[in-house]
């Protein structure tokens, strides 16, 4: 009974613990804050019935919240009937008010409606009272006005713009101020900016006429004024000439009266040719009318807008000034071209600088000021383009005078142009250049008509006619008789010649730049070093790599390249002449043609060597040794007695070298013994490199024999002194290489070389180990090859055996000289 008595408890607290849940649910359900998912899984976690118990609970929790809500309703529903009552009252009390104000509107309006219209007819008749007053007394002000309009539209009739000018202002500042009130003052008002924009516009008008007839006659008025300054220019200097006779009538009396009566004649007639010039040379007034910009600053300055008009006049004339600064796209290609550009340039400053001086504040200084500044940019950036265009250097000559005569011109005015000679400065760089380029083909052209040999002289005219053209001395040749040759070619006196010509070219553009005789002669020196370290020096080193130009072609560019370096001693001398600046000045530049022609004398030389090497090699070439041969054809191979014949003739050439004192005898002796020690060094190379080729795979002692037979003529070539100048058998050493190996196998002493290796008095001390088993080992092949062609006997073979087996040996220790290692001495 206990039992069953707890068990029911049980089940009731379970139930009680179900709807508990239940509840807590639909509490959090009701709750917008937390999430559902979590609620409804507790709700149907494994739990019989789950869901139709929760709908139970959710039913009768809907019922209570419905319940709830008819409560509240029923509760304030009273209320609510009564406000409405209360509402529908007041409606019918404010419509019965609204009748009551209407009414009573009416009522007012009706009896005001008299009162009005006789208060408005007692204004209406006071209003015109005192219009009729007013009337009167201003008809009385109205007319002079009216009379003053008048005669303003006669004068503008009669066009007398100045005298309607005054009318005008004393209509705006005495007439009609006093009735201004007035619509016809107005009108009157209105029109008189009308008539003022009338009288600018005409005046306008002749102001653009002016404008452009400037602007036609511009380079008409340019070209005047630049023939006046080259007047003054000329007049000036001619002046100056007849100071300096004047002068020098001081110092040689006697002889200076006949010079000044020739002078005074002279500077006589340029006077009166200038004064001819100048009775035909018309000046800008001359040219163009100048009233209608005075009349047309005069009407604006009267109308108060003279600051307008200048600003338009300077406008304007910045624009005719771009116009007149752009060139034509062909300009660089005449001179005529740049003339005419140069004159409307001109024309454009000389009528600003007129009209800066005949008016005041059309135009300042600073204004014309800034103008030039902003024309002498773009003239100087135009002359830089089109004068880089420009590959002929008389066009650039003169373009130079040009812009000297347009500088001048313009100073005469009071401009600046310092920077216009800046200018030359760089288009002298450029000059040069155009001379470099021309001198360059000049040059070209001399060394190609050159033959390279000694110049023929048969008579004492052509000796004078060559020593004029050029500063030759030779104390040791004048006294041999005729015919001789001179030792330089036909190229060194032409190029001589041209050298100055190119002097002579550079002056012509130093000339009327202002510049001292001391900055003029470091101008022509600079230039000429230029000629000769970079235009000459090119010239000869591309002769000098021209194929067809051979050994003894080389030989005479070193003569010639020697005697032009003697002549620039005398090219500096002629420098000072024409400048008349001593070259014991300080600043004085010196030539560079002693490292110019040195340069090409190496440059020459070096190229005799490679020419000799690769003659060499051209004999080497044909060199066609039998490398199995079994003995030697007891004389030296053809090909090499062919090379030494070569080589033999071709230092006696150098006998040809100028040697007619010590420096020159030193100098051709140290050509001719480098040459002969360069060719003799590549031979024995290129022997040495014969006998090493990987190609060659086995030779013979027979083709050893033979190779030392042809080694042998090499030595006995150097021995014989194909050079004079070496000291002992300083020239047989080139072949020391060779012959310390061709004796080692010749002998066959491979036990001295092995137990002296590595000693300085050892017999084989120039043979490297490697070099030996390089050869060794195609010698071993050989003679393999030929014991098995040659096995006929046994004891052959035996004592073959034996010496290869000796081979093995040293072959081994060579290996190990190559490798470092030590190794055993082995008897031979």
């Amino acid at each position: 009974m206990a039992r069953k008595s707890k068990s029911n408890m049980s089940e009731q607290y379970l139930e009680e613990n179900k709807d508990q849940i239940y509840e807590n649910a639909l509490a959090e359900i009701q709750s917008f804050e937390l999430p559902l998912g979590t609620t409804l899984r507790s709700v149907y976690d494994d739990q019989p019935n789950a869901h139709q118990r929760f709908m139970e609970k959710l039913d009768a929790c809907i019922r209570n919240h419905d319940r709830e809500i008819e409560k509240m309703c029923n509760f304030h529903h009273q209320g609510f009937v009564d406000a409405i009552t209360e509402l529908l009252k007041v409606r019918a009390d404010a419509e019965k008010l609204k009748v009551q104000v209407t009414d009573t509107n009416r009522r007012l309006q009706d009896a005001g409606k008299e009162v009005i219209a006789q208060t408005e007819e007692i204004i209406r008749c006071r209003v015109q009272q005192r219009n009729i007053t007013t009337v009167v007394e201003k008809l009385q002000l109205c007319l002079p006005v009216l009379e003053m309009y008048s005669k303003l539209k006669e004068q503008m009739n009669v066009k007398r713009y100045y005298s309607a000018l005054k009318t005008m202002e004393q209509l705006e500042n005495l007439y009609l101020p006093r009735v201004s009130q007035y619509r016809f003052c107005q009108i009157m008002i209105e029109n008189l900016p009308k008539l003022r924009e009338e009288i600018k516009e005409i005046s306008m008008s002749d102001l653009k006429d002016f404008l452009e007839s400037i602007r036609k006659h511009s380079d008409r008025i340019g070209e005047t004024a630049m023939k006046q300054a080259q007047q003054q220019k000329t007049f000036s200097t001619t002046l100056q000439k007849q100071n300096n006779v004047n002068y020098g009538r001081n110092m040689h009396l006697g002889r200076s009266r006949i010079l000044e009566s020739k002078n005074e004649i002279t500077l006589k007639r340029t006077f009166e040719e200038d004064d001819e010039h100048e009775e035909e040379v018309l000046t800008a007034q001359d040219l163009v009318d100048f009233s209608p910009v005075y009349r047309c600053l005069h009407i604006y300055s009267v109308l108060g807008d003279g600051e307008i008009f200048e600003n338009y006049y300077r406008k304007q004339r910045r624009k005719q000034a771009r116009l007149v600064l752009q060139p034509q796209s062909s300009m660089h290609e005449t001179v005529e071209g740049y003339r005419r550009y140069f004159s409307q340039i001109v024309g454009f400053f000389v009528v600003e600088d007129h009209i800066l001086h005949v008016t005041q504040g059309l135009v300042t200084r600073t204004y014309t000021d800034e103008l030039w500044n902003m024309a002498l940019s773009k003239i100087i950036a135009v002359l830089r383009t089109h004068s880089s265009y420009c590959s002929d250097p008389d066009l650039v000559l003169e373009l130079k005078n040009l812009i000297v005569v347009f500088a001048d011109t313009l100073q005469g005015y009071g401009f600046p142009v310092n920077r216009l000679f800046d200018l030359l400065f760089e288009i002298r760089d450029q000059y040069n250049e155009t001379l470099l380029k021309k001198w360059s083909g000049l040059f070209r052209d001399i060394f190609e008509a050159d033959n390279y040999s000694p110049i023929p002289v048969a008579n004492e005219e052509e000796y004078k006619i060559v020593i004029s053209k050029f500063p030759f001395q030779d104390p040791e040749l004048d006294k041999q008789s005729f015919p001789k040759k001179l030792p330089m070619s036909q190229s060194v006196p032409q190029i001589y010649i041209q050298v100055k010509e190119f002097i002579y070219a550079s002056l012509k553009f130093s000339e009327s730049l202002h510049r001292s005789s001391t900055e003029i002669d470091d101008m022509l020196r600079k230039s000429t070093n230029l000629l000769l370290t970079r235009t000459l020096s090119s010239c000869l080193q591309n002769l000098i790599k021209k194929p067809h130009i051979g050994l003894t072609e080389l030989v005479q560019i070193i003569i010639n390249t020697t005697h032009l370096e003697q002549a620039c001693k005398y090219l500096e001398d002629f420098i000072s002449n024409i400048t008349n600046i001593s070259q014991v000045t300080v600043h004085t530049a010196r030539l560079y043609g002693l490292s110019t022609f040195k340069d090409a004398r190496h440059a020459a030389e070096g190229e005799i060597y490679m020419k000799l090497n690769q003659k060499i090699d051209e004999f080497i070439q044909i060199a066609d040794y039998d490398w199995t041969m079994s003995e030697s054809d007891g004389r030296a191979s053809g090909y090499l007695m062919d090379l030494i014949n070569f080589l033999r003739s071709t230092f006696q050439v150098f006998t040809h070298l100028p040697n007619n004192n010590n420096d020159h005898a030193a100098m051709s002796g140290k050509v001719a013994q480098t040459a002969c020690m360069s060719a003799c060094q590549h031979l024995s190379t290129s022997l040495m490199q014969m006998l090493l080729d990987s190609e060659l795979k086995q030779i013979s002692m027979g083709a050893i024999q033979q190779f030392n037979l042809d080694v042998i003529q090499c030595e006995l070539f150097a021995s014989s002194e194909p050079v004079p100048g070496f000291q002992g058998d300083t020239l047989q050493l080139a072949f020391i290489d060779l012959r310390q190996l061709l004796d080692l196998f010749m002998v066959w002493d491979w036990s001295t070389y092995l137990a002296d290796y590595g000693q300085a008095t050892s017999k084989y001390l120039r043979v490297n180990p490697s070099t030996a088993l390089t050869l060794l080992e195609k010698v071993h092949r050989g003679m393999r090859d030929s014991s098995k062609k040659n096995n006929i006997f046994a004891q052959f073979r035996k004592n073959d055996r034996d010496k290869q087996k000796l081979i093995e040996t040293v072959v081994k220790q060579l290996r190990s000289l190559v490798n470092g290692l030590p190794f055993l001495t082995v008897l031979f």
